[in-house]
């Protein structure tokens, strides 16, 4: 099956973890937010996202993947951001409804290890393109 034949099913199996980021859309919307679809993906920024991303996550981030819905603090977050949540998204598309839980578990693992929960999470760098081997934060 190629990839345009099979983009149906992708979207179907990321689809509970993209109704999660949906929900997010109507508050971000009346609170000044805006929207825009980039390479299958609805991105959402500012009003409602904004504070969620500064406020509601254990760091301060500047964007998030929920399945094909792409949270950003303002539309710059999201032009820097773009290449590594599109890695979070083709993620989604591989692991579905498993992709929330697998996350946090790899974050938990990472903490147990004694790693940072964030930046030695492999999803996490999967995105950030980082060979575990090679990559050292100064430890």
């Amino acid at each position: 099956m190629t990839r345009t034949a099979a983009a149906p099913l992708r979207y179907l199996w990321a689809l509970p973890v993209t109704l999660l980021g949906l929900s997010c859309v109507p508050l971000a919307v009346v609170t000044g937010g805006r929207m825009r679809v980039e390479r299958g993906a609805l991105e959402v920024y500012g009003g409602f996202a904004r504070f969620v991303l500064r406020r509601c996550l254990w760091i301060e981030a500047s964007a998030l993947c929920l399945g094909h819905v792409i949270l950003g603090q303002d539309r710059d977050a999201l032009d820097h951001s773009r290449d590594h949540e599109h890695v979070h998204v083709r993620q989604c598309e591989r692991w579905g409804p498993l992709f929330l839980p697998a996350y946090f578990l790899a974050s938990y693992l990472a903490w147990r290890r004694g790693d940072h929960f964030y930046f030695d999470n492999r999803f996490e760098r999967e995105a950030y393109g980082l060979d575990r081997k090679k990559f050292s934060r100064g430890r």
